[in-house]
C-alpha cells in the first residue's frame, strides 16, 4: 500500500501556546528558505500528493540546561518563509513508546520521531534536515550513502531503531547524510550546526547532478 506523505504515527501529547519567546528561529528559517528554494522542501502538487515534503529542525538548551529542539510544523512545506507560529517545541520524545510531547501554535512534523532520535544518538548533533530529493535517493548506493531499510515507512519506532542501527554500525562516523529507502526520495542530514547540515545537503545534491548528467551524456 502506497504510504500518505505528512501522515503523524506517534501517538501526540500537544500543548497549543506560544514557544519560548527568547528562541530564536532566524538561523533554522535562513536555511530552511535556501532548502525551500531548491525545492527540497516544499509542496509541489505533482509530487506526493500534493502534500508538504520535508522539515527541519535545531536543539534548543533552555536556562536550566534541559535539551529539547524546535521543528518545523505539520504541512507547512508550503510557505517559503515560516514565523514562530509554524515551529513548535518537542520536549518529550520516547522512540521506544512512540510518543511525543510538545508545545506551540501547529502540531509537529510526521518526521518528529526519527529528528528525536537521532539528537539520542550523539550530543554534539544541534541540527537535522530531512528532505526529499529524488537526484540523491536514487543515487544513493552510487554516492555510498548509508541508508535505512526498504521495508522500514518513515516517522515509526521502526525508523528510529533503524537510525539507531546506522549510528551504531559506525556507517555515520565521517558521513552524516543517509537515505531512507522505505520512504520515496526521503533523505536525512545531521551536524553540530545547521550551516554544515544544510552544506553536506547542498555538495551531495550537485555530486547526484553530476552523476545524472554523466549518464545522460553516455
Amino acid at each position: 500500500m502506497k504510504e500518505k506523505e505528512g501522515v503523524i504515527k506517534y501517538t501526540l501529547n500537544h500543548q497549543d501556546a506560544e514557544i519560548e519567546k527568547d528562541i530564536s528561529i532566524v538561523e533554522i528559517n535562513a536555511w530552511r528558505t535556501v532548502l525551500f528554494k531548491l525545492e527540497l522542501i516544499g509542496q509541489i502538487d505533482a509530487r506526493y500528493d500534493g502534500y508538504g515534503f520535508g522539515n527541519i529542525s535545531q536543539k534548543v538548551i533552555d536556562k536550566n540546561n534541559i535539551p529539547s529542539f524546535i521543528i518545523s510544523g505539520s504541512q507547512t512545506g508550503g510557505i517559503e518563509s515560516l514565523s514562530k507560529q509554524h515551529y513548535c517545541s518537542v520536549i518529550e520524545a520516547s522512540p521506544q513508546q512512540n510518543t511525543i510531547a510538545s508545545i506551540g501554535k501547529i502540531e509537529p512534523s510526521s518526521e518528529a520521531l526519527t529528528h528525536a532520535s537521532i539528537y539520542q544518538q550523539d550530543k554534539t548533533i544541534n541540527s537535522v534536515i530531512h528532505i526529499h530529493c529524488p537526484e540523491i535517493w536514487n543515487y544513493t548506493k552510487q554516492l555510498k550513502l548509508p541508508y535505512t531499510s526498504a521495508d522500514i515507512e518513515y516517522g515509526t519506532p521502526e525508523m528510529a531503531n533503524e537510525v539507531k542501527r546506522l549510528f551504531n554500525s559506525g556507517q555515520l562516523k565521517d558521513i552524516h547524510i543517509f537515505s531512507m529507502l522505505g520512504h520515496k526520495d526521503g533523505v536525512i542530514a545531521y551536524s553540530e550546526s545547521m550551516k554544515k547540515a544544510a552544506q553536506t545537503i547542498i555538495s551531495y545534491y550537485s555530486q547526484a547532478i553530476a552523476l545524472e548528467q554523466n549518464k545522460q551524456q553516455r
